[in-house]
């Protein structure tokens, strides 16, 4: 069976840490595969909001998720300290990808990949990244 494999950018603009709660952990006795999903959610908003921007009042518009991809390469415990490095890259007239590193320590955890497009929900479709994003990257 075909491994997707997916290459962290070079460049990351944004980092955060987030806890492995007890709530994270699965019958395996590691984070759970749907926890880790969460937490890539949890570090986007706080990109998001270190731009004074939210996935509803993205820059005059709102973003949704088109696709995701998740490449797991160790485990997560429980109180580990989980460091997700962001990268931005891929911007199109109306989508972008988001890139997430996750490590713990020295630790490689995940690679992950969201999709991103630029979604009008009143009106329900798409529209333009907008060039206030594209300038708070450069």
């Amino acid at each position: 069976m075909a491994r997707i494999k997916l290459n962290f950018p070079e460049k990351s603009c944004f980092s955060t840490t987030i806890k492995i709660r007890i709530s994270d952990i699965n019958y395996g006795g590691h984070m759970g595969n749907d926890a880790l999903l969460s937490m890539i959610h949890e570090a986007r908003v706080q990109f998001f909001n270190s731009m004074q921007a939210s996935e509803i009042n993205f820059f005059g518009t709102s973003v949704i998720m088109s696709d995701v991809a998740i490449q797991y390469q160790g485990e997560g415990f429980y109180g580990n300290e989980l460091l997700f490095e962001i990268a931005v890259n891929d911007i199109a007239a109306k989508s972008f990808d988001i890139w997430y590193k996750i490590t713990c320590g020295e630790r490689n955890i995940a690679i992950a990949k969201t999709g991103m497009v630029c979604f009008n929900y009143k009106e329900r479709k798409t529209e333009n990244v907008p060039n206030e994003f594209i300038n708070f990257l450069a």
